[in-house]
């Protein structure tokens, strides 16, 4: 498993980005603007980190920061502010298998052969994602439904 990056909601692109650029001196390395979803996503990583990014597929770089703008005011409050963890993973199925197996239910089932979501025991979401391709899409993941929200 590699650690990829942390997910976190921000109110104000503009204000976020003043304190993680400006004041902390992260680096925009990727931004992706949805019109249907909505919402810009916008990852950072360190200056330190640059030189080991280069090295890596541009959507599976790491370690980040992601910082989710949501055009449309929401609410969330302070426990929805913390978005995810990703890690990249082996086998996603073998993985989500192993975590059922473990009891941990697997709220978001990967599907698409490429991402599943599950949460801690406090509830933080945590996300898989599929190293390299995608694997064929399989049973019992394809019919799975979500179970709860992450």
């Amino acid at each position: 498993m590699r650690y990829l990056h942390t997910m976190l909601r921000v109110r104000n692109l503009d204000v976020a980005l003043k304190f993680y650029q400006d004041a902390l001196g992260l680096k925009e390395v990727r931004r992706i603007e949805n019109d249907k979803g909505r919402f810009t996503l916008v990852f950072l990583c360190s200056a330190d980190d640059l030189e080991a990014l280069k090295k890596q597929p541009q959507t599976r770089g790491a370690p980040l920061v992601e910082l989710t703008y949501n055009w449309d005011e929401e609410t969330y409050g302070e426990d929805r502010f913390f978005g995810h963890l990703a890690y990249e993973v082996d086998d996603i199925y073998a993985t989500c298998d192993k975590l059922m197996k473990a009891g941990v239910t697997i709220n978001r089932p990967p599907r698409d052969g490429n991402m599943a979501f599950v949460r801690s025991p406090d509830l933080h979401s945590i996300e898989l994602l599929q190293k390299g391709e995608p694997k064929p899409p399989q049973e019992p993941w394809t019919s799975m439904p979500n179970t709860g929200h992450w």
